[in-house]
């Protein structure tokens, strides 16, 4: 698990250190999201932190390359750099969006080239854990391989819309996804379990790690298409890679379920993303509107129209994926009616917490109470005048305006 701490971190570094400049190119290059009536920033705020995402994700395969413990994932075939071709090509689609503002065709036709590109290189979806199946026609692979990855993009997008929405959602669950895909093939093979998977999430775990300092509220830079449609298709990658590599025919009655976790996790991890994305086609399309066209309905537009500030409403977006992905890498490790106990318990209260702001406010009050008692705790045995901090004695700044755009 070191070697693969160590891609997170390489990856985390590369992009936290690539996103500065990235921002300055913009600026630039006149990349600015400006404020629009579908909005919730109210400042021109510069993309293309795509790239910065993109070069840390490449840098953290170009150092796994080189570390012997996991050369055989790079032996065995092209799919690492399948994954960096195809997502240089969506960066450089992303980045000419956020430039000139490409139309969705265009969009649409870039991320089914990409797809293409990666099932070419190897990442191709085969084999599915339902009894064994198989994908028996290469056509019928590659198309699911294009559907998958291309909904995968676009889910990732559609939840781009808060300061630090996407990156958070793709940095929790894939965090998940790295332990599991980990324990995965340390079953498989516990002499040498190398995996590409894991290689795949690790740097794009450390690629989100990296990017979310920049860009939580209130952010400096927005990540762009450049940066969700390079994260929908590298965890595509890595959930393709891992689908297939149990089987349950091999697999007792006591873990038939787990079987089934190369599906759950996955779709576990992109749900919030994914019921965004089919919310607003079928909103769009009941209002005869193309399904991507542009509107100021997703959840996170709900959550603050019901009263939940900026950085709760991501908050809430980021607990459920944790809820949702935890709960679904849990199955490997406990039984099914204890992981749907603690799931019924999470679902209780982050139903409170999403439909409830003054609950909020009431553990916000409770924390600052509990802060207020450390103060005294802290000044025993303490040599002192015995003044007393002052209201005035904060060196906070007021919190600026929402800054973040919706993406789709």
């Amino acid at each position: 698990m070191k070697v693969y701490l160590i891609l997170l971190v390489v990856s985390a570094l590369v992009t936290y250190v690539a996103t500065p400049a990235m921002r300055h190119l913009a600026i630039r290059l006149g990349a600015v999201t400006a404020v629009r009536s579908r909005d919730v920033h109210v400042v021109p705020t510069a993309r293309l932190g795509g790239v910065a995402i993109f070069l840390g994700l490449a840098a953290g395969l170009v150092v796994a390359s080189t570390v012997p413990f996991l050369s055989r994932v790079f032996e065995v075939s092209n799919g690492a750099w399948a994954v960096v071709g195809a997502a240089a090509l969506l960066c450089a689609v992303g980045v000419a969006d956020d430039v000139w503002d490409l139309d969705w065709m265009a969009k649409l036709a870039g991320q089914i080239l990409a797809a293409l590109l990666m099932a070419w290189g190897g990442i191709q979806l085969v084999a599915l854990p339902i009894f064994g199946r198989t994908i028996g026609d290469s056509y019928l692979s590659l198309i699911a391989t294009v559907i998958v990855v291309v909904v995968a993009i676009n889910a990732v997008n559609f939840v781009d819309g808060l300061d630090g929405l996407a990156a958070g959602v793709v940095a929790i669950g894939g965090m998940a996804f790295m332990v599991y895909s980990y324990v995965l093939a340390r079953g498989a093979s516990p002499g040498d379990y190398s995996s590409l998977a894991t290689v795949i999430v690790a740097v794009l775990v450390g690629a989100c790690l990296g990017f979310l300092p920049h860009n939580v509220h209130p952010a400096r830079i927005f990540m762009g298409d450049s940066g969700s449609m390079v994260l929908g298709l590298t965890f595509a990658a890595a959930a393709i890679t891992v689908t297939g590599q149990v089987d349950p025919a091999v697999i007792g009655q006591r873990e038939q379920i787990p079987a089934f976790v190369p599906i759950i996790l996955p779709l576990a991890v992109v749900f919030i993303p994914l019921l965004d994305m089919a919310l607003a086609f079928v909103r769009r399309l009941g209002k005869g509107k193309s399904p991507f066209s542009p509107d100021a309905h997703h959840l996170h537009h709900k959550l603050l129209r019901f009263g939940h500030s900026h950085r709760w409403a991501v908050a809430v977006l980021w607990m459920w994926t944790f809820v949702l992905s935890s709960a679904a890498v849990s199955l490997v490790f406990f039984r099914t009616r204890w992981v749907a106990l603690g799931l019924s318990v999470a679902v209780v209260l982050g139903v409170t917490l999403t439909m409830s702001p003054k609950f909020r406010h009431l553990l916000a009050r409770a924390w600052r109470w509990l802060g207020s008692l450390a103060i005294p705790l802290q000044s025993i045995g303490r040599v002192g005048d015995g003044s007393r901090p002052q209201a005035g004695d904060s060196h906070t700044t007021p919190i600026q305006e929402e800054t973040t755009h919706d993406a789709s």
